[in-house]
């Protein structure tokens, strides 16, 4: 590893603080070098707040060492004003004589510009440093821009004969398949994604409230798809503690502050229409956890990016088969406790 890789891998290393908490941004962290030796460094924490080049220029002391200095960022720096100045700006005003860059931007408010900014200032810029690397800590981000929709996760649990639902159960809450272990790490996934969806038989069956009980951090978007308005009123789904989506057939329901109702046609494409909403709320990410229907046709219709498929160590004597993966490659195997997960990407 070179000198430029090591401080880029540092910047992904600090960017990885954002996790779950920049959306609508990308996760992002900087570094300022002088002589070899880091003398500022930062990170974009949320959105509205300070980027991670303001954040690493403010953290050093000595000003004017900046300008014999070399800043490195994970993502290109913004040229454009948002809800702060271009960060752009910032690098040429402390007069930064040097900018190495993991990957260029995809968002077309940047897309390119910002680097064009800062060599016709006369700044010597290097781009594409681990930029693999770089694009893999932001692919929610770039999935959302690149292909107008968000990144796609499929989630589910199975039993040892391959079930992930009885047939038939007494009460309205889950059957659990895996351990209270595993749950916690399914609840801080959901922490760091921006939506979760269900199905409307998931959500009339088990009555989920579809948060992060059991980790500490934001709760993502619920999602649910309840084409006849089936779902009961006092479902905890309607408790109004965290924006809800419901995509309906028809309008029956007066929107309130935390639940939107939007209506498609269920007899098209439903996976890309569900995706066209999610979109439009500027939603980058979507954990799928439904049952083995919605999950199918994501599948059936090739449009899912990783899958994380649990086996416990229960069995059910008859049940609701797990969904079958097709087009996919093997990418992880772990143990937790005694359940197993194993990782797929499309």
């Amino acid at each position: 590893m070179n000198t430029n890789e090591k401080y880029i891998q540092r910047c992904i290393d600090l960017a990885e603080n954002g996790r779950g908490t920049t959306y609508p941004n990308p996760m992002v962290g900087s570094v300022i070098v002088y002589n070899d030796s880091i003398i500022g460094e930062g990170w974009h924490r949320k959105a509205g707040e300070g980027h991670a080049e303001v954040n690493a220029v403010q953290s050093v002391k000595d000003k004017s060492l900046l300008a014999q200095a070399t800043i490195y960022v994970s993502l290109e720096p913004c040229s454009h004003f948002g809800k702060t100045p271009p960060c752009c700006d910032l690098i040429i005003a402390n007069k930064i004589p040097n900018v190495v860059i993991g990957t260029i931007d995809p968002n077309s408010q940047v897309a390119g510009s910002g680097i064009k900014k800062l060599i016709d200032a006369g700044v010597n810029v290097t781009v594409g440093v681990l930029e693999e690397k770089c694009n893999e800590l932001n692919k929610r981000f770039f999935t959302f821009h690149r292909k107008k929709r968000p990144y796609i996760i499929l989630k589910w649990a199975e039993t040892q004969n391959g079930f992930i639902a009885p047939l038939t159960k007494n009460e309205q809450k889950p059957v659990w398949i895996t351990s209270q272990y595993t749950r916690q790490l399914v609840h801080k996934w959901r922490s760091e994604e921006q939506s979760i969806l269900i199905g409307t038989q998931t959500a009339i069956d088990d009555n989920p409230k579809l948060d992060v009980r059991d980790w500490t951090g934001k709760n993502p978007i619920r999602v649910v798809l309840d084409r006849k308005n089936r779902i009961p009123k006092n479902s905890n789904l309607f408790d109004n503690s965290i924006k809800t989506i419901v995509i309906c057939e028809s309008l029956t329901n007066q929107n309130t502050e935390n639940c939107i109702f939007e209506c498609i046609d269920f007899e098209k494409e439903l996976p890309s229409q569900i995706m066209k909403v999610l979109y439009k709320f500027q939603i980058q990410s979507v954990i799928i956890e439904g049952g083995r229907h919605i999950l199918q046709s994501f599948i059936e219709f090739d449009l899912w990016d990783e899958a994380f498929v649990f086996k416990g160590t229960v069995n059910f004597e008859n049940g609701k088969p797990a969904p079958i993966l097709t087009n996919y490659s093997f990418f992880d195997h772990l143990k937790i406790g005694q359940d197993e997960l194993k990782t797929y990407k499309k």
